[in-house]
């Protein structure tokens, strides 16, 4: 028996020449007209949360407030606690926040994930397994870099200028936002 693919198409897929073949053509020969739909590219605009930087730095000043005042266990073990509402704890591959703060930029204070498990958490067993791994999730976020640093900041060379003026450019930077599990 001659071999056979089982998802090519029984008949081509051309149409025969001098027959137009569209969706809207055989609808019009049927009667039945619809009004021609979006591409899916516009069918769907996202709603913007963020309308001003001012919101956007203040969601993640909220973040950090949040971060800081947490009671749930700050322990660093890697295990999946499903009682917890936080998603972070409850994946199979946990992370936890820390702060990375940097004085030179705004907001200063940006929460940053840290994976807990060097593998990933076996959904069957619960335990670790080293087969897989774990790896930061990265996202490039919108902050503004001070220019010019102010005399006696971290890192100031002394320069012949006596007053600096702050100046601030809009950079984006790399930040880790969770972790996922890889092979």
């Amino acid at each position: 028996m001659p071999w056979r693919c089982m998802l090519c198409p029984a008949r081509p897929i051309a149409p025969t020449p001098g027959t137009d073949q569209s969706k809207a053509a055989k609808g019009r020969r049927r009667g039945l007209a619809r009004p021609p739909t979006a591409t899916p590219a516009l069918a769907w605009a996202p709603d913007d949360p963020y309308t001003t930087m001012a919101d956007y730095e203040r969601s993640i000043q909220d973040m950090v407030r949040q971060l800081r005042n947490s009671s749930e266990p700050g322990d660093t073990k890697c295990q999946v606690n499903l009682r917890l509402w936080r998603s972070n704890r409850r994946s199979l591959s946990p992370w936890t926040y820390s702060i990375n703060h940097d004085a030179t930029r705004i907001p200063a204070d940006i929460p940053e994930a840290r994976c807990l498990c060097t593998g990933c958490i076996n959904p069957f067993t619960m335990q670790e397994d080293r087969t897989m791994a774990s790896i930061p999730i990265y996202s490039r976020l919108p902050v503004r870099r001070l220019l010019c640093q102010a005399p006696g900041e971290a890192g100031h060379k002394p320069s012949g200028k006596k007053n600096c003026p702050k100046k601030y450019q809009m950079v984006m930077e790399t930040i880790a936002v969770g972790c996922t599990c890889i092979f």
